[in-house]
């Protein structure tokens, strides 16, 4: 079976952009999700909301300290929340979990 290089090359292509729409939509639907749920006591730069991190505790979302827990670790706070954060299990999708935990590896980039 022969197959046109041009019409493989095409697909590829097409591939790689539904790849970068959808990895883009999720971005969006992260900082969106952060926006209204975590933002309140996380601050929308991730450092936490003065009176949030002295009533709570809130870490720094953007602290090496939260950085270098591992995906999994942070995954299992979202879901089922440490301290006084509430867990997130029943309210976020796995996508948005996974989309929340990148969102907290960009805050410390910024």
């Amino acid at each position: 079976m022969k197959i046109n290089a041009s019409r493989f090359c095409f697909a590829v292509a097409i591939l790689i952009l539904l790849g970068v729409s959808a990895s883009s939509s999720l971005a969006q639907d992260a900082a969106a999700t952060y926006k209204t749920k975590c933002a309140g006591c996380h601050g929308a730069d991730g450092k936490g909301n003065p009176t949030m991190v002295k009533s709570l505790g809130v870490r720094d979302l953007s602290s090496s300290e939260v950085q270098k827990e591992t995906d999994a670790e942070l995954t299992g706070i979202i879901q089922n929340g440490k301290n006084k954060m509430p867990s997130y299990a029943k309210s976020f999708n796995t996508d948005q979990i996974k989309g929340m935990v990148a969102y907290i590896r960009d805050l410390a980039k910024k």
